[in-house]
């Protein structure tokens, strides 16, 4: 077992469990690109501020650089045996350069360094997240503006309700992603600042530059506390919040997607890119995609726990509990890629079914709405419209038939207010059309939706 950098103090060398317990290579060895560059950083802060000279800083930088690219090219694998990502550059570095790869850390904690990684990461994270969500954005506008008129069945407590157009609910969708966006643009915004300088959790006695690390990394300032620096993860909780909301979202859509595509609804049909069969049956077409969506949704769910509850009891400031922040919110941000990746391409190729929409909207009486207000056009009572539009929704229910192809006779059976005019304020089309109130599923507000989700993403393509 090599011997470890902090050794001095200990006599006995450490346990092998003990020691691979410990270790944490085998997931922050992702951050070893942010590592590299946070030391290249802080090894330019330590020459600009003659704590190293220059010549020392740029033999380092070098070095640092050298290590990167053969990481890189794959000429330099990480070490499983290491203890941890930021050991191994260290040793790797002083390897090649002997006594002054050790002066690299001078100014700085593991404590620090690893905070800053752990930002730096993430941030680039959220930055590839958000490029996958304007993509899903973009299926699902496509989606919507091709099926705007489209009449379904709108439900509430899962029974047909009143009249909408498939485009209408997928701009309900986009709608929710671009709030996810939001959330994760506003985690990014306090994620954002430098606390390298922190040092172990009380600041440093050199001659530091934070200011200069901060803006070499690309962060917007430095944390003005150095116990906060350094014991901080917050940004870890409210990304993780972040996209446990967007999967939220994403399970929502999945469980719709898998409703739609049943025979009970046969609303859409999905790619057979996005299914799969069955071993036994050979009729079978299972949604398989949008059911992982569904249920790697509780995974992330369980990401954000996991750092909630690692992070309600620790005293200040560094605890080794901390090193668990990584595992879990790394694993959050690796699901919700995958997920990402394969619900907008899902969407994209799904085909939408309008004749079994409208036999649907049709069947299930969701002009009734609109049949009261027809009465109370007429002078009558809402509440004595109700009850005479549901008398007539019975039935059509005992005798088989639908709102649409009852005869006027039978009509009048229940109000003399009924005229020929009736036909026109029951259709289908017009029930949706005249529900043009702003953010409504008539055509004038769906046609608003639709430019207002493209203004967005042409925003954010700029």
């Amino acid at each position: 077992m090599a011997d470890k950098m902090w050794a001095g103090r200990f006599q006995e060398t450490l346990n092998a469990e003990a020691d691979d317990f410990n270790s944490s290579i085998r997931f922050d060895s992702k951050m070893v690109k942010q590592d590299i560059m946070g030391s290249i950083a802080h090894a330019t802060m330590l020459y600009k501020t003659h704590i190293l000279t220059e010549e020392e800083g740029l033999q380092i930088i070098s070095g640092l650089q050298a290590v990167l690219a053969d990481i890189t090219s794959g000429a330099l694998p990480v070490d499983p045996a290491a203890e941890d990502v930021h050991m191994f550059v260290e040793a790797e570095l002083t390897k090649r350069l002997g006594n002054l790869g050790k002066k690299l850390h001078t100014g700085r904690s593991r404590n620090d360094q690893v905070a800053v990684d752990v930002r730096m990461y993430l941030r680039d994270e959220a930055d590839e997240i958000k490029s996958l969500i304007s993509d899903l954005i973009t299926a699902v506008y496509k989606k919507a503006e091709s099926c705007r008129g489209m009449v379904m069945p709108g439900y509430t407590h899962l029974q047909r309700a009143q009249p909408i157009t498939f485009g209408h609910h997928l701009c309900a969708y986009c709608m929710m992603f671009i709030r996810d966006m939001g959330r994760l643009e506003d985690a990014v915004k306090r994620m954002n600042v430098c606390p390298l300088g922190s040092a172990a959790l009380a600041g440093t006695t050199y001659p530091i530059d934070r200011a200069l690390t901060a803006e070499l990394l690309g962060f917007d300032g430095y944390t003005l506390n150095s116990l906060d620096g350094v014991s901080d993860r917050d940004f870890c909780v409210e990304l993780g919040s972040a996209l446990s909301l967007l999967m939220t979202h994403l399970s929502r859509f999945s469980e719709e997607v898998i409703l739609w595509s049943s025979w009970e609804f046969k609303f859409v049909e999905l790619s057979d890119a996005f299914t799969t069969g069955s071993s036994i049956m050979p009729q079978k077409k299972n949604p398989d995609m949008a059911e992982l969506v569904r249920g790697k949704t509780g995974r992330v769910y369980g990401d954000l726990i996991t750092l909630l509850t690692m992070l309600k009891g620790l005293p200040l400031a560094y605890n080794k509990d901390m090193q668990e922040d990584k595992e879990a919110i790394f694993d959050a941000c690796d699901t919700v890629k995958q997920c990402l990746k394969v619900f907008a391409p899902m969407i994209d190729t799904m085909e939408a079914l309008p004749d079994n929409m409208r036999k649907a909207a049709q069947k299930g009486f969701i002009n009734a709405t609109d049949l009261a207000d027809y009465l109370v056009g007429k002078g009558l009572p809402f509440r004595s419209a109700y009850k005479i539009s549901g008398s007539l929704v019975h039935y059509c229910i005992e005798n088989n038939k639908v709102l649409e192809t009852l005869t006027l006779d039978e009509y009048r059976q229940f109000s003399d207010l009924f005229e020929d005019d009736l036909y026109a304020a029951i259709d289908l089309n017009a029930c949706v059309e005249k529900r043009n109130s702003p953010g409504g599923t008539g055509k004038e507000s769906v046609t608003a939706e639709l430019a207002y989700i493209k203004n967005y993403l042409e925003g954010t393509e700029g």
